[in-house]
């Protein structure tokens, strides 16, 4: 399918068609439009998943909860997204507001419908096993393997990105040139002794006169009927062994001229290529984790401790790694 005609679920196409998705971020073509059914959709399915966090205290933390959860994800946009967009302008990228905001909503589209995906599993468990602790450790998971796969797919876009030239316009362009500076170089000239006609012997002391032609091209070859015959000398043979018969062999240790192109070609893909906006990409992604895991432990309680009434919001206290980890010792 393509851009022009979307699947009227925004993940379906996003996970079938994804290569469509980069090629609109990449021609900035409807732009808005796609963003804003990724950010209903993802907040939609961050609510109801919200909606089960809360149930295992009550109702009414439900719905505090599938009110909570999108916001949280969005102000963790809002705070680092600048962050992001100013990385790759000072080093050279060209992505503007949109593609940046376009290729974050991807990933936050992606982690919040897999994690809907991942609420039936958790009612089950809140039914057959409400027990505080490991219902919160159990969320806790599911959340963090989707927020995985979602950064994934953000990693993924900006190297669609990359290649197109985004994020290293200078390294694009050198690699855009150097097919056409190998094309544009003559061909070496090798001398190889001309064939003799059927028939006709050359002058007594004087072996076949070298003619000079272009590596590659076709040699007259003399057949054992007489017939002459045109056999191509390879590229890679050097100008001393050019005038071989064919089927010879080379003696070992000849050396072998290598062909330009004979290499294979480096990707801008490459770790050695790589430009400077995708290494702070992924320390972006690292930003990223931090302020939503420290938003998460602001916004509390998600959940609702059953031991406790209900709460909009309890004090800053202590922090989210040491709530973990307490949890974990407590089962």
């Amino acid at each position: 399918m393509s851009g022009d005609r979307p699947s009227p679920l925004v993940i379906e196409r996003i996970l079938r068609d994804r290569g469509s998705i980069w090629q609109q971020i990449v021609a900035e073509r409807d732009l808005n439009a796609l963003t804003v059914r990724m950010l209903s959709s993802s907040a939609i399915a961050l609510a109801c998943y919200g909606a089960v966090l809360g149930a295992f205290h009550s109702p009414l933390m439900a719905l505090t909860s599938a009110l909570k959860l999108p916001l949280l994800f969005l102000v963790t946009l809002a705070i680092c997204l600048p962050t992001l967009y100013l990385f790759n302008l000072v080093f050279g990228a060209r992505l503007s507001v949109r593609q940046s905001l376009a290729l974050v909503m991807v990933a936050i589209t992606v982690t919040s419908m897999l994690a809907v995906a991942f609420a039936p599993i958790s009612l089950f468990f809140l039914i057959t096993a409400p027990d505080y602790g490991f219902f919160k450790l159990l969320n806790v998971a599911i959340l963090t393997l989707s927020a995985v796969v979602g950064l994934r797919f953000l990693t993924g876009g900006m190297q669609v990105l990359n290649d197109h030239g985004l994020l290293a316009p200078e390294a694009a362009n050198a690699q855009a040139n150097a097919p056409v500076a190998v094309q544009a170089a003559p061909a070496p000239v090798q001398a190889v002794p001309a064939a003799v006609p059927a028939g006709a012997t050359p002058a007594a002391g004087q072996g076949a006169e070298p003619v000079a032609v272009p590596v590659g091209a076709a040699v007259a070859e003399s057949t054992p009927n007489g017939a002459a015959t045109a056999a191509p000398v390879p590229a890679h043979v050097p100008a001393q062994w050019a005038g071989q018969p064919v089927g010879a062999s080379f003696p070992p240790g000849a050396p072998v001229a290598q062909r330009p192109w004979g290499s294979p070609p480096v990707r801008r893909g490459d770790p050695s290529q790589r430009p400077a906006s995708m290494t702070l990409l992924y320390i972006w992604i690292l930003l990223f984790g931090f302020v939503g895991t420290q938003l998460a432990w602001t916004l509390r309680p998600f959940f609702g401790d059953p031991g406790q009434d209900f709460a909009f919001f309890r004090s800053i206290d202590g922090n989210f790694y040491a709530e973990i980890l307490r949890t974990i010792a407590n089962l």
